[in-house]
């Protein structure tokens, strides 16, 4: 298992248009995806998991990934919210 953690940095949070964005980002890829936020976990490859979470801006969400592409697709979407400036990575 691999994670990241993201802050959100989008004045809007993560609304319909970013959501989609990190949706088709991890699709593709055949590793199991979780995004974590206040507790609750939810399947990234669904737009409406995303969505229910509620993400304003501000916050922190950690991204879960296992399999075998799992370091591609957190480098995936590591790329897609720094390009669409949805947020930044958390450093540990």
């Amino acid at each position: 298992m691999m994670e990241k953690q993201f802050k959100i940095t989008a004045t809007e949070g993560l609304h319909a248009r970013p959501c989609t964005l990190l949706v088709q980002a991890v699709t593709p890829f055949s590793s199991d995806v979780q995004l974590t936020f206040n507790g609750r976990s939810v399947n990234m490859k669904s737009i409406m998991g995303v969505m229910s979470l509620g993400i304003p801006s501000g916050s922190t969400i950690t991204i879960a990934s296992e399999g075998e592409d799992a370091e591609n697709l957190l480098a995936k979407v590591s790329t897609v919210i720094k390009a669409e400036g949805i947020g930044v990575e958390c450093l540990s």
